[in-house]
């Protein structure tokens, strides 16, 4: 019985979550995102989703084998990573330069700072504006979804650049999904549901999400930039839910949770409003990935009877 004993440094917590759960929640909450992509875009959407998640776990299994570290595609996590960016590509994305976007993600971003918890920025974010400056015509070509009566394939977000509002789908469409865009971003409700069953399974906290959209909803109120469009389009709920809720580069405190979502919120309306470029949403968490280490130190929590560091 003693052989079974193992002595580790305190404190002695036992949490039934690991790395392997949670992961597989986020690919279970990902499903519905997965579901809408299919019924709006056509079987393409699936064959790029296969591709990014085949490609990253293939990626991290190799990169491992040949610096023989241990093998982690078993943790989910390039699978979520590969899911994540193929939801954030048009469905018309030549297959190559998803497969590129799934290399980048995980041997740049990921498996060259360290693997998983080591890497300094969302590996599926960076891959994406990685692709949006290598491959901006085909990574800015939106397709209209089915048997929707769009004859436009601009997406609302740069109707709204456009400072017009002819053409703009229904609050309904926007909400539901009908609507162009990135495959996986564009029906709202499918997001939201993974959402409540992330925050149910206790994956993640209502803290950067609500701050996220809700400073998006708030300012641009203020600037008088139809709020509830731009809460609606581009990829706010995907990132606010998915990407800036990431372990390794996101703050661990509420406190910290909410300046970040604050801080996306923020950095995507500058863009947004008087940037060149309709979409903030990747930028903004990029950004505030580089500034979660000092979010992290100025927010965090000071043990009980302990003294200021």
């Amino acid at each position: 019985m003693e052989k079974n004993m193992v002595v580790s440094v305190n404190p002695h917590i036992y949490a039934s979550q690991t790395t392997q759960t949670i992961m597989r929640d986020v690919l279970i909450a990902l499903l519905p995102a997965v579901f809408a992509s299919v019924l709006f875009f056509g079987v393409r959407a699936l064959l790029v989703e296969v591709v990014c998640v085949a490609v990253a776990v293939a990626c991290e299994w190799a990169f491992e084998k040949i610096t023989r570290r241990t093998c982690t595609i078993m943790d989910f996590s390039a699978a979520v990573t590969g899911l994540i960016l193929a939801l954030n590509l048009p469905v018309d994305i030549p297959v190559w330069q998803a497969a590129f976007g799934s290399f980048v993600a995980i041997v740049v971003i990921k498996q060259f700072f360290g693997g998983i918890g080591q890497n300094f920025a969302n590996p599926a974010i960076t891959a994406r504006v990685i692709m949006l400056v290598a491959f901006s015509g085909t990574m800015t070509a939106w397709a209209v979804p089915a048997f929707t009566d769009a004859t436009s394939s601009a997406t609302p977000l740069a109707i709204l650049g456009a400072g017009g509002a002819e053409g703009l789908p229904s609050l309904l469409h926007m909400f539901l999904g009908a609507r162009g865009g990135s495959m996986g971003e564009t029906s709202c409700l499918a997001l939201l549901i993974g959402g409540v069953y992330l925050i149910y399974r206790r994956v993640i906290s209502w803290h950067t999400p609500v701050a996220f959209i809700g400073t998006v909803l708030v300012c641009t109120a203020l600037l008088g930039q139809q709020p509830l469009y731009q809460v609606m389009a581009g990829g706010l709920f995907l990132g606010a839910i998915f990407m800036a809720t990431d372990y390794t580069t996101s703050p661990p405190t509420p406190a910290g949770k909410l300046i970040f979502g604050v801080g996306c919120g923020l950095i995507t309306v500058l863009i947004r409003v008087w940037g060149n470029y309709p979409e903030g949403v990747s930028f903004s968490i990029l950004l505030m990935n580089i500034f979660n280490p000092y979010i992290s130190g100025w927010t965090k929590t000071k043990p009980f009877g302990g003294v200021q560091a």
